[in-house]
């Protein structure tokens, strides 16, 4: 499939991460995603039932992120994928999740986990 939507920069608050002070004190996380989709009815139709509405995507991603805390990024990562696979036109979901105040002692500008899933490939991780 060669069409793709794309939603970067979404930036939410979560209390994700393996220390007591980032599930108290929470951080910024970003969210970057491209869903693979087709996009020839919406084209045709010019009509938003017809896409992937990405106001309401961002929605549901930013739902996961501030939701019920993970340990690790990885889980993170597939948490959001699945909520991007709920929409049956998604055939495949590259997401990657940002987390620019890690706890590392050391000046770095991001971390950050990508990962590709798509209908045959989801994961149901921790809930």
């Amino acid at each position: 499939m060669s069409d793709q939507i794309s939603l970067t920069g979404l930036r939410v608050r979560g209390f994700h991460g393996v220390f007591d002070h980032e599930r108290a004190d929470g951080q910024d996380f970003v969210v970057d995603v491209v869903l693979e989709t087709d996009t020839t009815a919406a084209a045709r139709s010019d009509d938003l039932t017809d896409t992937i509405d990405y106001g309401d995507l961002a929605e549901r991603l930013a739902e996961v992120v501030a939701g019920p805390p993970v340990n690790l990024l990885e889980a993170l990562a597939a948490r959001l994928a699945d909520a991007c696979l709920t929409d049956a036109r998604v055939a495949a979901a590259t997401v990657t999740i940002h987390k620019p105040q890690a706890p590392i002692q050391r000046t770095f500008t991001d971390v950050s986990v990508t990962i590709r899933r798509s209908r045959r490939t989801s994961w149901e991780g921790p809930q």
